[in-house]
């Protein structure tokens, strides 16, 4: 969409859903509140949802400009469904830093849930203005406290892991328990939604909204405890032991028979490198696509079919450690990697090995 103080901004497609509730709920308030005819109503609410998201903005800014402050570099903001959140490059380095860059969101809303108060009992009663500055006023106060709630992924969570980690000196543990109560918010979220609808104090329009809002809750926190949980096993990524070794086959050698040298061979999972005449590793053959051969052609075609060139497949030197892999899979998504030794190649990291390390109870496929 655009960058705002330098930070990229982006607007996921969740917030348009956010939008057309909001603008037509507010609509309907302002056409029976104001006696407004239905065209001027919907501009009123549009004009809202404007408002609105002026403010998720600039609570989000607060977010990155914080960050920026401390040395953490941000990689952009984007509007979603419960309102935003801003990509940092890195994490905090300590849990003081942390703290503030978690509440300083809440703090500008809450900063302006306060301007919103003052503008509203300045205003002339039952005008425009005065409904249009207290709906700006209620709006940002649901947001600093909602978002103050002690679980990730909001913003409380994020303040509530970085007390626990000052208690602990254990970030993972401090993420791990943020996860876990941030799935308890998002269960009383669900019970407070069940419970309006049962008393009919909901409006139906913001039924399926505050539902997946919920959803989107117990998901966030979900992700947040198989992060940490990831996070811990980073140091046991050794690049020499986890990556598969090459097998080296001539270029122009029938798919057949380099998988059946691959078979006979000290490690059946070993990677097929395609070699020059010189011997020099050119290109590394692609599993998907070999396995996608039909057997009886694979003896008729040469592995350069199903191969890719070395200078479009990613490198990892084998010294590289887990923090350093896992920010080059985020960066550079792929199936393989290539491991060097200086410039020669000493084996093929295969994201399945990898996800199968950092998560061994899950069911991987090789």
């Amino acid at each position: 969409m655009g960058r705002v103080f330098g930070v990229p901004l982006h607007l996921d497609a969740s917030m348009l859903l956010l939008t057309l509730v909001v603008t037509v709920a507010y609509a309907v308030l302002a056409r029976r509140q104001l006696d407004l005819g239905p065209v001027a109503g919907y501009l009123v609410g549009v004009g809202f949802v404007v408002s609105l998201l002026g403010s998720v903005l600039l609570h989000e800014l607060g977010h990155a400009l914080t960050a920026r402050r401390y040395g953490i570099g941000v990689r952009g903001i984007t509007l979603e469904l419960l309102g935003g959140y801003t990509e940092m490059d890195r994490d905090a380095p300590s849990p003081r830093v942390d703290l503030l860059v978690s509440l300083a969101g809440p703090a500008v809303s809450a900063l302006l849930g306060a301007v919103g108060v003052a503008a509203t009992l300045a205003l002339p009663d039952g005008t425009l203005a005065d409904q249009l500055a207290f709906q700006f006023a209620a709006s940002n106060v649901v947001v600093a406290i909602f978002n103050s709630l002690p679980g990730l992924p909001l913003d409380g969570g994020r303040a509530l892991r970085a007390a626990v980690w000052a208690l602990t000196r254990d970030r993972h543990r401090g993420t791990e328990v943020a996860g876990w109560v941030g799935r308890a918010v998002a269960l009383g979220t669900l019970a407070l939604v069940v419970a309006l609808t049962l008393r009919r104090a909901l409006p139906p329009l913001l039924l399926p909204l505050l539902l997946l809002v919920a959803f989107t809750l117990w998901r966030g926190a979900g992700q947040s405890i198989r992060l940490a949980r990831i996070s811990r096993r980073l140091p046991l990524i050794d690049l020499a032991r986890l990556a598969r070794p090459v097998l080296p086959v001539p270029s122009g050698t029938p798919l057949a028979e380099a998988q059946r040298r691959r078979a006979e061979g000290p490690d059946p999972r070993a990677a097929l490198t395609v070699v020059d005449s010189a011997g020099r590793p050119v290109a590394l053959v692609d599993p998907a696509r070999a396995d996608a051969v039909p057997p009886d052609r694979r003896p008729w075609l040469a592995v350069d079919a199903v191969s890719r060139g070395l200078d479009t497949v990613p490198t990892l030197p084998v010294g590289t450690d887990g923090e350093r892999v896992m920010q080059t899979v985020q960066t550079h998504p792929g199936a393989q990697y290539v491991v060097t030794a200086g410039e020669d190649v000493v084996g093929v990291l295969h994201i399945a090995d990898l996800a199968q390390l950092l998560e061994p109870k899950r069911k991987m496929n090789t």
